[in-house]
């Protein structure tokens, strides 16, 4: 403001024609009681220069009584134009802020006490706040532009008028005097960057009590980056390699940071908390959550690291939301790049997304200039998410570990580990997962589509389906120091090099990503459409008469209640009959009715989909039901021989399905399945001897479907074993029987119409022959072909005659031989 009367006569239309709008309110009417001295000159301080705010202050000031900001103050013998200023200079139109010094009536003040040509000064810090505080909002559009700790542009101000303008609130600090600050004698350069120190803080302060915490690190963390000692290091050897200037490797670090780093906004979280709340009351009939109490006993005190399961684009978002609404600090997220989209990519990174991209193979500074970045969350106690997996799960499965970011999070806590980390494994289980339709066409062998955002609109048109509950179940926490400590001991004490790269990295990353998986497994959440679906999927023609489906249903809780797989597994409510209502009503099953009864089957879409949801829970049933396959073919079997038979086959399961037990572990829990089956009349004993029932019996039948969760994983087993038999000693490398197997699971599911897209999954196969390697069942030569011992086929053929038909037997070896055969032809 000037004494222009022209400048003046437009700020008072300004402000009448503001008024017709807005109204304001005083914050706890403090304004009232402000302890003013009349007497001395009462200037006012804004942290952004905003004419709408001034405006908003000049009116709260009239109807409190107190001094007006636009009207001139006199200054000792001088006559200050207004009775305000700004802590900060301008910003532009889009938010860009000006940081030049402070503000010449700041400097006149100062200088006008240090010289006595006035007594004191008081100045007033004073906030006014556009829309509700966040956490009192409930109106999603209005908190997408409710205030926030980002510097605004004149364009966002004016549309936060227009939509919050109705609900202005102000907020006046006590007065600070200047002459105590003056006195202190540090002179006027001092002088002033304490002031605006001082001012600094009660604003901040302001605006945590109104607004929320300053979440976001951007604007601390970002340029923090580049002086980092590693990060320094790779913008040298960047500009060296590049040949070009610092300043041009410093630019690009910065810009890296950009691209990486969140924007944590309070405003942000509260909108998805608004908008989610209804997404989830909409979409799902309920959110059952399990053991958050030991997350907010552990999260005091640690840094904690949250490993989901990946199963839909929503698995962040339903986390965030959970913890948020239960007291806990929501994650930063760690996001494909892909997810940077314009308006979603911004929501996301403010709701705490930081962004990733898929390889950083080739660009050393990028990969400095992240892991700097995770460094700083970590040791900064912020928590953080990612996903082990890496991608979302189409098949179900719990993915093979991507162990990128647990090898990042590791060397990071070697390298300063003042906070504990622990990872807490959480599993997200959907009786309907909301991209079903989108998995269907990959399960039924179209190629992956690039992961898109846009993925979740696609559900809109099928809001009428039910989707049922989700259930997030959270893990046993894994204690990083611990875990080292059993792998690595004494690794506090060794040698780490410079970049914090231990000869052992790579194998304790592998083992820390194998027991987090496991761990997430143990939290699985068992619901009635991975029950319903075991048991059709386990019937030949894919369907059961109700009143036999009940039955299996009921066995399998009867299992599972008396042998629980884990203590954090969850297990659904009610019986056989209800469980088989509830999926009814999903649609995922359909009957046919006559005189005789209902029969409950699967159609061809369905049949596909329901593998998904029976991969969800086939890591619980692959022990018992790898028992259950034994008796297949043989009435009665020595407890001996089939705890050989499962010592032989279960490292395998054990490393596909990544099952929780030891190998010590393994004879008592084979013991404790035995003894259910017995129990619930599948299986008879006789001193150490275990007998099936009479092949005609209904005991028998539900032994048989039972077995029948695991058999397409043991035929891929033996579809392997038979070609590498077949070719003969360093014929085959691993990935020509790699190759070789897939394409055979693909001839053998036409022929024999397994409907189980994961049967003739390529990285299935890759990791069972690694597992054979692993092993030392195969070994391979210099030329990396394949070797294996010379028993080999004499064991395999012995158990495969106990647990595999005939039939698909013969086909394996008949294509296997034909294979052979046509390689030495040619």
């Amino acid at each position: 403001m000037t004494r222009s009367p022209f400048r003046r006569l437009a700020f008072g239309i300004l402000r009448r024609l503001l008024y017709l709008w807005v109204r304001s309110e005083t914050i706890n009417q403090s304004a009232f009681s402000l302890k003013l001295d009349r007497g001395k000159p009462v200037f006012y301080v804004m942290q952004q220069p905003s004419v709408s705010d001034l405006a908003v202050v000049d009116h709260e000031c009239s109807k409190a009584g107190l001094p007006r900001p636009v009207l001139p103050v006199a200054i000792g013998g001088l006559l200050e134009p207004a009775g305000f200023f700004y802590l900060n200079r301008e910003p532009g139109w889009f938010g860009r802020q000006d940081k030049r010094g402070a503000s010449p009536a700041l400097v006149r003040l100062v200088n006008a006490i240090g010289q006595h040509a006035v007594e004191d000064a008081q100045i007033i810090p004073v906030s006014v706040f556009w829309g509700q505080s966040p956490d009192r909002e409930t109106s999603p559009w209005k908190l997408l532009f409710a205030d926030t700790w980002a510097v605004t542009g004149r364009l966002r101000k004016l549309i936060n008028i227009l939509i919050l303008g109705r609900k202005t609130r102000v907020q006046f600090s006590a007065p600070i005097h200047l002459r105590e600050l003056v006195e202190q004698g540090k002179g006027q350069e001092r002088t002033l960057r304490m002031v605006h120190r001082i001012l600094r803080v009660h604003f901040r302060n302001q605006k945590t009590a109104v607004i929320g915490p300053d979440l976001s690190h951007r604007r601390n963390l970002v340029k923090g980056l580049i002086h980092a000692p590693l990060v320094r290091q790779a913008i040298i050897e960047e500009a060296e390699r590049e040949k070009v200037t610092l300043e041009k490797a410093e630019a690009a670090a910065l810009r890296y940071g950009n691209e990486i780093a969140s924007d944590y906004a309070y405003t942000a979280v509260r909108f998805l908390e608004v908008v989610l709340s209804w997404f989830w009351n909409k979409i799902y009939d309920g959110i059952k959550v399990n053991r958050i109490d030991s997350v907010q006993e552990i999260a005091q005190g640690h840094e904690v690291i949250y490993v989901p399961c990946h199963r839909s684009h929503i698995d962040y978002l339903l986390l965030s939301y959970l913890l948020f609404r239960n007291g806990l600090t929501p994650p930063h997220i760690a996001a494909g790049i892909n997810l940077n989209m314009p308006v979603i990519g911004g929501l996301l990174r403010r709701g705490g997304a930081f962004f990733m991209r898929r390889t950083f193979k080739g660009n050393p500074l990028y990969t400095a200039v992240f892991n700097e970045y995770l460094h700083t969350l970590f040791t900064k106690g912020f928590p953080v998410e990612y996903f082990v997996e890496g991608g979302r799960s189409r098949t179900g499965r719990m993915l093979q570990p991507k162990t990128g970011m647990l090898a990042i999070t590791l060397r990071s806590f070697l390298r300063s580990h003042r906070l504990p980390v622990v990872f807490v494994p959480v599993y997200i289980g959907y009786e309907r997962v909301l991209e079903g339709r989108t998995y269907l066409g990959e399960l039924r062998g179209a190629a992956k589509k690039k992961e898109s955002i846009f993925d979740l609109f696609k559900v809109i048109g099928a809001l009428k389906q039910r989707f049922g509950q989700v259930w997030v179940n959270f893990g046993e926490p894994i204690k990083l120091a611990e875990f080292l400590d059993q792998q690595q001991p004494g690794w506090r004490e060794q040698e780490l090099g410079p970049q914090y790269r231990p000869a052992w990295l790579n194998d304790t990353t592998n083992r820390l990503a194998g027991r987090v998986a496991q761990h997430l497994n143990e939290a699985a959440a068992v619901n009635p459409v991975n029950l319903v679906a075991l048991a059709l999927l386990s019937t030949p023609r894919l369907a059961l008469d109700e009143k036999a489906l009940v039955r299996v249903l009921d066995l399998y809780l009867a299992l599972l209640r008396q042998v629980p797989y884990s203590p954090h597994t969850t297990l659904p409510d009610g019986d056989g009959h209800a469980l088989i209502e509830f999926v009814k009503g999903m649609k995922l099953v359909a009957e046919q009715k006559d005189a005789l009864g209902n029969i409950c089957y699967l159609d061809e879409q369905n049949a596909i989909l329901m593998t998904y949801y029976r991969n969800n829970v086939l890591h619980i049933f692959a022990l018992p039901a790898l028992l259950a396959s034994f008796f297949q073919s043989s009435a009665r079997i020595g407890r001996e021989q089939i705890l050989r038979f499962v010592r032989a086959l279960y490292p395998y399961l054990q490393s596909e399905l990544f099952i929780r037990w030891s190998r010590e572990e393994l004879d008592a829990v084979v013991d404790q399945w035995l003894a259910a089956l017995v129990e619930q009349g599948l299986l008879k004993v006789e001193a150490d001897v275990y007998v099936r029932p009479a092949p005609s019996s209904r005991q028998f039948v539900l032994l048989t479907l039972l077995s029948r969760a695991i058999a397409q994983t043991l035929q891929r087993f033996y579809m392997a074993i038979a070609l590498l038999l077949n070719a003969g000693q360093n014929a085959l490398s691993a990935e020509e029987l790699e190759d070789l197997s897939t394409v055979m699971a693909q001839r053998l599911s036409i022929l024999h119409g397994l409907n189980a897209p994961e049967f003739f999954d390529k990285t299935l196969f890759r990791h069972f022959i690694q597992t054979l390697l692993d092993e030392g069942v195969l070994r391979r030569d210099e030329a990396g072909k394949l070797s294996h011992h010379p028993q080999l086929a004499e064991v395999v053929e012995g158990v495969a005659k106990r647990m595999l038909p005939a039939e698909i037997r013969l086909s394996i070896r008949q294509v296997a031989l034909d294979r052979n055969e046509e390689g030495e032809a040619l």
